[in-house]
């Protein structure tokens, strides 16, 4: 403790020898000689009786303190120093040391806020400093106390103290230092920098105290005035000081000087320099006050409109460096109050910024200007917030989509080199896209963190009419979204309307109906909100609309004033901002129905009460029209006076006068400046009426919304500015040969293809031209040697190539048409051989025999659906043009041995350009569509052109790898995309450079590829199987040359499928198609063997897997094999047993339906909704029949052969045939009746006719008695088929015709006359069939004589018809 008691009197003591050396420095200044001195000797005795004496006073104190210095009232030796500070008759360097000693009291802190009389004390050294006198002394020393002075304003504010001072001393001690500020302007810079640095100093002293003031309840309301009024002065001082101070400083804007101009007269501009401190000081002030301006209604409306108004007055027409400061103000302003200034921050960008930029007269500003709009894209929520807030709304300006096309239209280069404003437009540009592809991308990151599937973003449709000039607050964030997007709609189709309507009227009103912007019937304030709001409408004809009688159009032009607020307006600035809005027609009853209309507005909202009712206004709105046409209409000669308009309103005012000076006012501001009467609208000024009604509308327009990115608005967003984004960074990188600039070049249109993707694949697919020109692979105007030269000497082409095949490979999902210059990309780098293998190469997984065709591609690719395309980082994204940038320097290369060659398949190898088609199963469907359409047009030779045959059909077999790829990797959703793809082979035919021989070979081995994949996998759906077989079927029917051309590759894959796959064969046309080509390919001698082969080990070994269906189509590949000529002898004979054996197939498929049938029957007994079923089942029985008589029928062709092997066992084979299936196939008498008829007599009539054709002809003998020994046979299969259904078919009705058929074939055969050959040698075979055929008949009683039945008689008589020797031994007892 004592040790503390010690530290604390030393302290004590300190503080006393301190100011004993203060006041003795003071005494010894003003006790200086006279010759130092200004005083006189009465003079200086004057001060020595009054403020020595203080002086003394307190150096008697100083050692004897009653108490610690702390608690001591400061005034007790603050007082003497003061009185000096303030004496007329001290010297300066006394004023001054006296100065020097307050300061030291504040810096060492004698005494704080807790000190008794601190308070008073504080605020007696800012009227003494403020107060301080200094009558003679010169400017040197003047300075000096100056500098003083400033250094003690600063001490007293940051003196623990200073929150004690009242309201009234702040701005005492910041209008001193402005003082201070203002004085020093024709005295040393020094004096002068050290003011406005003071100046600065205390504003952010004080301003940064502003977020701890205490918000009174009663600040709340919009009227409120307790800013300033009934403030606690116990509290120190508050936000009353703050508000006078930023009055003060706002008031600063508008200092003006007057300055000589050339023409020799005054002319008052704007004081640049007080601007710029002015806006200094304001820039401190909001920046440490951050958003607790918003807190303080009062200090808001005033950075609301005083301030606002006074940046964007002089904003646009100020100099670079002012224009400079206001910019950074506004961003300020932004940051913490955006809230509350809706409304002023779209007028600032649209009266100043947006304005300056388009001003081309002062470059300089110009950018000034553009870096205020950059600095603004560069804030990571501003441009989805203007978005939102103005380019949503229909009554605001589309910020967001002006400034986007502003950068646009700046970064567009001209012909000559790139300007300093291009380069800086091209770098906000490039801000810009970044900033949304993040956000787009981020949002995606967080939408996988939550586990949700990403939707891409569709454009909206309005469905509904709901009112476009009413916005909803936000509340819940999803359906917030959706009405902006509509309001964005609305706003779209509002602009559209506009353009119809100066047009046709009646066109434009339809329009708005068809759209839903308007109800139906018309809601009259839809369509007064229209004509207010919406730009671009002629004036004119919104006038005529108006002021028409029609009842409507009287309820639109009532809506219409309603659309105004004329609060706090005058007369003519009301009626002004009424007459701009529209152009007064012509006809006086129109304007007499709308100055109706205006007047009863204004009057409803005038505040005055100088108008006695509506008439008043009425009358006088007419009186100022008619002062506007005299005074400013050239063909008045003789103007009216001021005194001559007043007489004329005498009495208006329900008979009486109103007030002279408010008269005098109108005709000052008519005579002064005329009424704005335009017929279109278009750029107009931000004058005093406008201001006026922009700060009424903030009282009813909602608060700007600080809102979170989301996709649909960012999807949006950057369709507005997409086009001409894509056309001024394509153009930049066209005319730039910077690389550091050409990176970022590809970077910000990599980022266009990162928001692209989401819904916006038309603008991807713009892009990807745009990079396709930049690769000159599409020139249609350079030879191949041209374009290999520039490719491999510019970086520009290996660039564009690089980001062509990235945005392939990251972007393929959202790529429409842009495949087809992507195709094309890649045939024109295979043309110039710089595609090699390496570059093309798929990741495989196994190692199936589907590729050993020699394809250039490796096609077993394994779909895999988690495979996922890397968009969301675009640093990664761009990695490997950092990279290829790193490496691609000339001297680079040659140190590395590198030739030109080997550079560019080193670029074409980092294109990745296998993978685009090895992951084709990850993309949606419809680009699977667009690739497969782009590869099949290509292999058909659209847009392609070729020097050679060989370099045609190398690009087709190349576009066909490319197909099956696709094909084979996508082979789980093969139904979607293939019935597409059929289409399109269909549609290349009508093309009219369409080649089908070369297309067709190298498409047909693919698709047999992809037909094995499909049968390989075993899919439970047969419809991949039916779809690529239809296509195979159409491609080898496109040209009668085809198989010629390919039946070696065509033999080999059906052999194989009919060899392995044959099991998992499943449809109609897939056996048709394979067994035609077989059949087709079996004719040719190379591969006839390999043919025959196949079909007798499908017969053989694979029989089983044959179907009903495709039974048929094997019988007839079968026939076709048999009748070759030239074909095996024994495989033939080979195939007509198989043939045979097959109707125990036959047999086996019966039986089948046959029990099915049975079970239908029992079914039906207990059910009554069977009959479909008993109907397939009866369906296929006799489709069983139907196959039988197909076989039999092949047989029977087969008898016609050439060589008498073939014909003897195909005689035998149908013989064995109707042998087996006698019983087992179930044949009613008149089926089996059917079939001998239509087959077994077929066959006997066919060879009696060809042995008769060969015995008409001359040394034919050989063949003649070949022919007649078939005919013997087929004459005893008549007889055996005979015998062996004689039982089964005696009982049907149709025996009768049928024996009289086998009757007239014996005599047929018997009565054979074989010319100059000999003796008919049938004589001797057709008595003995007859005899064993009677005879059996016989038999069995068939043939005997009964009296209702002539069928013995009709025998008898036949007998002795054709062989009467045979009558006796077969009918001997018996006569007619």
């Amino acid at each position: 403790m004592e040790r503390v008691a010690v530290k604390a009197e030393r302290k004590e003591l300190g503080i006393s020898c301190m100011l004993n050396t203060e006041v003795g420095a003071v005494l010894a200044v003003i006790r200086r000689p006279l010759a130092e001195s200004y005083l006189s000797p009465q003079e200086t005795d004057h001060c020595d009786s009054s403020v020595q004496q203080s002086l003394k006073s307190l150096r008697a104190l100083i050692f004897n303190p009653q108490q610690e210095w702390r608690t001591i009232d400061p005034s007790v030796y603050l007082s003497p120093f003061l009185e000096v500070i303030q004496s007329d008759e001290i010297p300066a360097s006394a004023t001054a040391v006296a100065l020097s000693s307050i300061l030291k009291v504040l810096r060492i802190e004698i005494f704080d806020e807790k000190t008794p009389g601190a308070r008073d004390a504080m605020n007696s050294i800012v009227s003494g400093i403020t107060s301080c006198r200094l009558e003679k002394t010169d400017s040197v020393s003047e300075d000096a106390v100056m500098m003083r002075i400033l250094q003690v304003l600063v001490g007293i504010m940051k003196h623990p103290a200073s929150e004690l001072l009242e309201d009234q001393a702040v701005c005492t001690i910041v209008n001193t230092c402005f003082q201070v500020v203002q004085q020093s302007s024709g005295r040393g810079d020094l004096l002068q920098r050290n003011g406005r640095y003071t100046m600065h100093e205390l504003i952010q002293i004080i301003f940064s105290r502003l977020p701890d003031f205490e918000v009174r309840g009663d600040e709340g309301g919009e009227d409120s005035e307790s800013d300033t009024d009934e403030i606690d002065m116990s509290g120190g001082y508050g936000i009353r000081c703050c508000i006078d101070i930023f009055h003060f400083l706002c008031s600063l804007l508008n200092v003006v000087e007057v300055v000589e101009n050339s023409e020799g007269t005054s002319v008052h501009t704007a004081d640049e320099d007080v601007q710029i401190f002015a806006l200094v000081l304001i820039n401190s002030a909001i920046e440490l006050s951050g958003d607790a301006i918003g807190q303080h209604p009062k200090l808001l409306r005033m950075v609301q409109d005083d301030l606002f108004h006074h940046l964007i007055h002089y904003g646009a027409s100020s100099s670079p460096l002012v224009l400079s400061m206001i910019s950074s103000c506004i961003l300020n302003i932004y940051h913490f109050l955006r809230k509350f200034v809706r409304l002023q921050l779209e007028a600032f960008f649209s009266f100043v910024l947006l304005k300056v930029t388009a001003f081309t007269g002062f470059l300089q500003l110009q950018e000034v200007a553009l870096e205020g709009l950059i600095n603004f894209c560069r804030q990571p929520a501003f441009i989805v917030e203007a978005y939102v807030n103005y380019d949503c709304d229909p009554m605001c300006k589309s910020v967001f989509e002006e400034t986007g096309k502003v950068l646009c239209r700046h970064t567009f280069p001209t012909s000559g080199p790139l300007t300093s404003l291009q380069i800086q437009a091209f770098e906000g540009l490039v801000i810009l896209i970044h900033n949304i592809a993040d956000n787009m991308d981020r949002e995606e990151d967080e939408g996988d963190e939550e586990g949700s599937n990403a939707i891409k973003p569709s454009p909206v449709e309005i469905h509904e009419y709901i009112p476009f000039w009413i916005e909803n607050p936000k509340e819940d964030f999803e359906t917030w979204v959706d009405h902006i997007r509509v309001r964005k709609a609305q706003k779209r189709k509002l602009a559209i309307a506009a353009n119809h309507f100066n047009r046709d009227e009646k066109k434009g009103l339809e329009y708005l109906k068809y759209n839903h912007l308007v109800s139906d019937p018309p809601d009259p304030m839809a369509l007064a909100s229209f004509f207010r709001f919406t730009p671009g409408l002629d004036k004119t004809m919104i006038g005529d609309y108006l002021g028409d009688p029609d009842e409507l159009h009287l309820s639109v032009l009532k809506s219409f004033t309603y659309t105004f607020e004329f609060t706090g307006m005058n007369l003519d600035t009301a009626l002004r901002t009424f007459l701009e809005s529209f152009r007064l027609p012509g006809e006086s009853q129109k304007i007499e129905r709308m100055i109706e209309a205006f007047s009863e507005r204004f009057y409803e909202q005038q505040s005055s009460e100088i108008f006695a009712s509506k008439d008043t206004v009425h009358i006088l709105c007419y009186s100022l029209i008619m002062l506007n046409t005299d005074q400013h209409n050239p063909q008045v000669k003789k103007k009216m006076t001021e005194d001559e308009f007043i007489r004329n309103n005498r009495a208006i005012n329900a008979g009486k006068d109103l007030p002279r000076e408010y008269l005098s006012e109108l005709f000052q501001s008519i005579s002064t400046n005329a009424f704005a009467l335009s017929t279109h609208s278009g750029p107009v000024e931000m004058n005093p009426n406008r201001w006026i009604e922009l700060m009424n509308r903030t009282k009813t327009t909602q608060p700007f919304s600080l809102c979170q990115f989301d996709r649909r608005i960012g999807r949006d967003m950057f369709a507005t500015i997409a086009g001409p984004s894509i056309a001024a960074v394509s153009a930049f990188f066209e005319h730039s040969d910077d690389d550091e600039v050409l990176h970022e070049c590809v970077d910000a249109l990599i980022s266009i293809a990162r928001v692209a993707q989401y819904g916006l694949e038309d603008i991807l697919d713009e892009l990807i031209a745009s990079f396709c020109k930049f690769t000159t692979l599409l020139n249609p105007y350079t030879t191949p040697e041209e374009t290999l030269f520039a490719f491999s000497h510019d970086m520009k082409p290996r660039m564009a190539t690089l980001a062509v095949f990235t945005l392939a490979n990251n972007f393929g999902d959202s790529i429409r048409g842009g495949w087809r210059n992507i195709v094309d990309c890649l045939l024109k780098l295979r043309k110039l051989q710089l595609l090699p293998q390496s570059a093309i190469e798929f990741e495989t997984t196994d190692e199936e025999a589907l590729n050993n065709g020699g394809s250039e591609l490796d096609l077993n690719v394994v779909p895999n659906q988690d495979t996922k395309f890397n968009r969301r980082q675009g640093s990664s994204l761009m990695g490997r043009f950092s990279h290829f940038l790193a490496l691609d320097s000339v001297e680079e290369s040659v140190a590395l041995g590198m030739s030109e060659f080997e550079q560019n398949l080193k670029v074409i190898k980092q294109c990745r350009i296998g993978q685009i088609f090895s992951k084709s199963s990850v993309l949606p469907d419809v680009a699977v569509l667009n690739l497969g359409r782009s590869l099949i047009y290509a292999a058909a030779g659209k847009g392609q052109k070729f020097s050679t045959a060989i370099e045609e059909e190398e690009t087709v077999k190349f576009c066909w790898d490319l197909i099956i790829a696709v094909a084979l990797s996508n082979i789980h959703r093969f139904n979607m995309f293939w019935p597409s793809y059929h289409e399109y082979l269909l549609n290349v035919v009508n093309f009219p450079l369409f080649s089908p021989i070369p297309f067709v070979e190298k498409g047909i081995p693919g698709l047999f590829k992809v037909c094995i994949k499909i049968l390989a996998s075993q899919l439970q759906d047969h419809i991949p199987e039916e779809l690529i077989f239809r296509s195979i079927t159409i491609m080898w029917k496109i040209d009668k040359e085809i198989i010629d051309t390919c039946y070696d590759t065509i033999t080999e894959f059906v052999s194989k499928i009919i060899t392995e796959y044959s099991a998992n064969l499943h449809t109609q046309i897939g056996w048709k198609s394979v067994l035609q080509l077989l059949s087709l390919c079996g004719r040719h001698p190379e591969t006839k063997e390999q043919a025959v082969d196949a079909l007798i080990g499908l017969m053989s070994t694979n029989a089983s897997h044959l179907s009903q269906s495709s039974y048929a189509y094997c019988i007839d590949c079968a026939f076709s094999f048999v009748a070759l000529r030239n074909s095996s002898v024994e495989k033939n004979l080979r195939i007509l047993d198989l043939m045979t054996d097959s109707v125990t197939m036959l047999i086996k498929w019966y039986k089948t339906a046959s029990t099915e049938t049975v079970n239908t029957y029992s079914v039906a007994s207990n059910t009554s909704s069977s009959s479909s079923a008993e109907e397939n089942s009866l369906r296929g029985v006799n489709f069983v029949h139907h196959l039988f008589l197909k076989l039999s029928e092949a047989f029977r062709k087969t008898t016609l052969a050439r060589r008498e092997e073939i014909r003897n066992r195909a005689v035998t084979s149908l013989e064995k045939s109707f042998i087996m299936a006698h019983e087992d196939l179930g044949f009613t008498p008149s089926g089996c009746i059917y079939c001998i008829d239509h087959v077994v007599f077929p066959t006997i009539d066919d060879l009696h006719e060809k042995l008769l054709d060969y015995s008409r002809r001359e040394n034919a003998e050989r063949e003649m008695r070949s022919m007649e020994g078939t005919l013997k046979i087929a004459m005893r299969m008549l007889q055996n088929v005979f015998l062996h259904y004689l039982q089964q078919i005696v009982g049907s009705a149709e025996f009768r015709t049928f024996w009289l058929g086998v009757l007239r074939r014996m005599d047929t055969c018997m009565k054979a006359d074989l010319g100059d050959y000999g003796d008919n040698k049938l004589q001797e075979v057709v008595p003995e069939i007859l005899t064993i055929m009677i005879g059996t008949m016989k038999e069995k009683e068939i043939l005997v004589q009964k009296e209702d039945d002539d069928l013995w008689e009709i025998t008898y008589i036949q007998i002795q018809w054709i062989a009467p020797a045979l009558k006796d031994e077969l009918f001997p007892d018996e006569e007619i």
